[in-house]
């Protein structure tokens, strides 16, 4: 019996081109994005990587300790009980099964799950006897092992499963050793299933920690969900528009195209970034945020009625530092104004709406918006 494959994550229906679905999705959020354009850098990797075998009873063990471990914010768990049940009846009778993708990390040696988690999360409720909150039975298999649990195997059968293979690729970067590029391409080429992984959803996987907790909170402030919209974008394009915010507002000097590895870089680097830097960033956005909505509303950020990535990060970026650089109370009436005066200027237009990603661009609207709120 053929064996199930990440593949089969692919909804029934006609088919949808990657791209288009993704886009689709942002399209539906009503966020304009040039950066969605953007090319790959042109940065080179060393990469190491070699292939194990690892018997099944390893695996379970590994993955119980923690040393085998999928990212929580990697995709939801899709099998069905019985592509789950076909695939562990493919080990039962011996079959060749997929291998799966792992990354080690230098620091702790752990294994991250880059692609086969839907496997590796079958064996794992097979052998804790329980499938999403009810009795793991198998179901839709050889009449021999049908309706049967993982404790209602025979010794002879525990044994072949157990010792069973599933082949691995580990891998891991040795250069550029500043960042973990490689890691975000990997598993954006390997994780593509039936429908792409934003970067925001990779971001959450592979760069999990304090910072990200932190914009997935900030995400939540009322003022941002009446701006955005208030049901949360599916594919997390709210949170990168958060983060996006924060990584200029702390690197703007530093921004180099394209603007995802920018994001990366700064989610990577400050992955854990202590609690004063935490309450830091809160503080501003939360403010920044705040006033702009009490000032603009839901108009904000929108100036032919789709929500602007570049205009949201430079006005954010001007009213912020007026806030940063001076403690007196905000005159929301001249806020309004250079609001209004800011989105007509001819120079801050062609720089938040075309190539928006370049260096020269981010710098420009920037400036302007900087200069912009001054005197607020």
């Amino acid at each position: 019996m053929p064996d199930p494959t990440e593949d089969d994550e692919i909804p029934s229906g006609q088919p949808v081109e990657i791209e288009d679905e993704y886009e689709l999705a942002l399209e539906t959020a009503g966020v304009e994005d040039e950066t969605l354009l953007e090319q790959p850098g042109d940065v080179k990797f060393v990469i190491t990587s070699y292939g194990a075998d690892y018997p099944i009873d390893t695996v379970i063990s590994r993955l119980k300790s923690g040393a085998f471990f999928i990212p929580p914010f990697q995709r939801r768990f899709v099998w069905s009980q019985r592509h789950a049940s076909r695939f562990i009846e493919s080990l039962l009778m011996g079959l060749p099964v997929p291998g799966i993708f792992l990354y080690r990390e230098t620091e702790t040696n752990r294994h991250m799950v880059v692609d086969g988690q839907q496997r590796l999360r079958s064996l794992q409720y097979f052998y804790d006897g329980v499938f999403l909150e009810k009795k793991f039975r198998l179901t839709g298999v050889a009449d021999q092992w049908n309706n049967l649990s993982y404790d209602q195997l025979t010794p002879a059968d525990k044994l072949r499963l157990g010792d069973s293979i599933i082949h691995s690729t580990i891998f891991h970067q040795d250069t550029p050793k500043q960042a973990h590029r490689s890691l975000y391409f990997v598993f954006e080429r390997i994780n593509s299933g039936g429908i792409r992984l934003s970067p925001q959803e990779i971001r959450n996987a592979i760069y999990e920690g304090t910072l990200l907790s932190t914009v997935r909170a900030l995400n939540n402030n009322n003022a941002w969900r009446s701006i955005f919209g208030e049901k949360k974008n599916s594919r997390l394009k709210d949170e990168e528009l958060v983060l996006r915010f924060l990584a200029m507002r702390a690197r703007l000097d530093k921004y180099s195209r394209p603007m995802r590895d920018f994001l990366n870089d700064f989610a990577d680097e400050l992955k854990n970034v202590d609690h004063i830097a935490l309450e830091r960033y809160s503080k501003i956005f939360t403010d920044t945020i705040q006033v702009i909505y009490d000032v603009k509303g839901k108009s904000a950020f929108r100036p032919r009625g789709t929500l602007n990535a570049a205009v949201f990060e430079a006005v954010m970026l001007g009213v912020s530092s007026r806030i940063e650089k001076d403690d007196t109370p905000i005159d929301k009436d001249k806020l309004r104004t250079a609001y209004d005066s800011l989105l007509a200027d001819k120079e801050f237009t062609a720089a938040s709406e075309r190539a928006t990603a370049d260096e020269e661009a981010v710098k420009t609207r920037s400036r302007v918006a900087i200069a912009a709120f001054v005197g607020c």
